[in-house]
């Protein structure tokens, strides 16, 4: 099937050699985006998780790039930044940040998951209106959580309750505002595209 999420629909090379360096491109973009959204960093004393605007950008990314595209943008960036390029939350970065240790790396890992989901809603027209776009970004950050919540209770070794608390509670409210963003802004791109289209 292919894709009819907004980028793919919008991009439409006329050689092979053009598709990949479109989707060069856009990998790049994206990634940018992400390591920006990144850097939105705000610490909580009680939490080793930081509160990020890092799923705003992956589940935008994802919703606009749809599965393929989506998946690849957030590899290259978990590749990136394992590699020492500061691009994960507060500049950090190494291999060392996605280990079953770190408090953080389920929630990276679980970023690669949902933008592959959502782009895969985004796939079958998903995106297109906020009835299902804001479904399609819920998923995607409940995929985020169930990585994130996991990954943490092993690296901390924290009871369920406790692992909640750390991982999930505090960032219920500003992850919904992420959402409704993201959920929002897709539509609205798809609105005028139409308009411009005639």
């Amino acid at each position: 099937m292919s894709s009819t999420a907004l980028v793919p629909s919008l991009v439409h090379p006329r050689s092979r050699a053009a598709a990949l360096v479109a989707d060069a491109v856009l990998v790049v973009l994206g990634v940018a985006l992400i390591a920006a959204s990144a850097q939105v960093v705000f610490h909580l004393p009680w939490t080793p998780v930081p509160i990020t605007g890092q799923t705003f950008g992956v589940l935008l990314v994802g919703g606009a790039y749809g599965a393929n595209r989506g998946f690849a943008t957030m590899a290259a960036y978990l590749l990136v930044g394992g590699l020492g390029v500061g691009v994960f939350a507060a500049q950090s970065s190494g291999w060392d940040v996605l280990k079953l240790t770190s408090a953080t790396g389920g929630y990276l890992v679980g970023m690669l998951v949902a933008a592959t989901l959502v782009g895969w809603l985004a796939d079958r027209g998903w995106d297109r209106n906020a009835l299902k776009s804001l479904p399609a970004m819920v998923l995607g950050n409940i995929v985020i959580y169930a990585f994130g919540f996991v990954w943490l209770q092993h690296a901390l070794g924290t009871s369920a309750s406790q692992t909640w608390h750390l991982g999930v509670q505090p960032f219920l409210w500003g992850d919904g505002v992420k959402i409704l963003l993201a959920a929002g802004l897709l539509p609205a791109a798809w609105k005028v595209v139409d308009e411009i289209r005639g």
